[in-house]
């Protein structure tokens, strides 16, 4: 049973840590995207499209990737260049994403195709409770895994990763030490939004291998209220997002079970733990608690430089 239930917590998480590490790398440069839901379809549309016209999921992967990245390419020009205000800029994202997704992908609803199998790590799946659950999944849990510890990696051992927190942090600073701050931004923006396509992939392509309209059901929102609880960090998002898929994957074995709890409450549970969550990161963040960005949301322009 525990180990069935820990399947369901990785299976139901893995979008949910794609796009709060997209939206992680989004914010660790100072730009707030609340565009994550519309990503996600955007992304979970063109991967579906991708693969049922080539045959190839990894083309629709790919195809996810940059689609995603293209319309996070919108956020960044506007939030960037524009220096526009980024949450009406993220909104209009989402509503752009939902809108364009039910438009192209009326015809391919109903449309299956064979999606990710899994596939077992010998030795390690074999390990009593976990092996199961985390070394015998398909290839994008896999690669889940090793984003995280890749953007850590990034984030903190390398110079990139270092301008790129300086960025977040005091772009006045960064572009004293001659740091493309604009660049650093846009760039952040643009792979922070294909990664979160790649999670939107996931449900197309692996969860449930079709196309849904709106399909990805305010997992996007439950992200950006999952970077502030793993406080900018990929590690603790990794926890959160299976945290969160815990809770999905467990409203979900009490219906099959047939308990009198209503279905709608049970439905509930996944967003009713997202505003949880958010009143308790807001109380950390108010005792000094939080490792956000000093300049998160605010745009850079260098004549204001002083």
């Amino acid at each position: 049973m525990l180990e069935i239930l820990l399947d369901a917590t990785v299976r139901a998480g893995t979008p949910i840590l794609f796009a709060t590490l997209g939206a992680i790398l989004n914010e660790r440069a100072g730009i707030i995207n609340l565009g994550i839901e519309g990503l996600m379809l955007i992304g979970a549309l063109a991967g579906f499209a991708g693969t049922q016209a080539t045959g190839s999921l990894l083309v629709g992967v790919l195809a996810a990737f940059a689609a995603a990245l293209a319309a996070g390419c919108i956020h960044g020009f506007v939030t960037v260049q524009l220096r526009g205000n980024q949450i009406v800029s993220g909104l209009a994202l989402t509503m752009f994403g939902i809108g364009v997704t039910a438009l192209f992908g009326r015809g391919m609803v109903g449309l299956t195709i064979e999606g990710f199998e899994r596939a077992a790590i010998p030795g390690l799946s074999q390990i009593p409770v976990i092996g199961k659950p985390f070394f015998n999944q398909d290839l994008l849990i896999y690669f889940s895994f090793l984003l995280v510890a890749g953007l850590h990696f990034f984030f903190y051992r390398t110079r990139w990763g270092l301008s790129l927190r300086t960025v977040g942090e005091n772009p006045a600073a960064a572009d004293t030490c001659g740091v493309a701050v604009n660049r650093y931004r846009f760039l952040a923006v643009a792979v922070g939004s294909g990664i979160v396509g790649i999670g939107g992939a996931y449900l197309s392509l692996a969860s449930t291998p079709m196309w849904i309209e709106n399909m990805s059901a305010g997992r996007g929102w439950i992200a950006v209220a999952l970077v502030i609880f793993a406080s900018w960090s990929s590690g603790r998002a990794l926890a959160g997002a299976y945290l969160f898929g815990g809770i999905t994957a467990m409203q979900l074995r009490f219906q099959a079970m047939g308990t009198t709890v209503s279905a709608h409450i049970l439905q509930m549970l996944p967003y009713f733990f997202t505003i949880l969550v958010l009143v308790v990161s807001t109380l950390r963040l108010q005792k000094g608690a939080s490792q956000q960005p000093e300049s998160l949301g605010q745009p850079y322009d260098r004549e204001d430089r002083k």
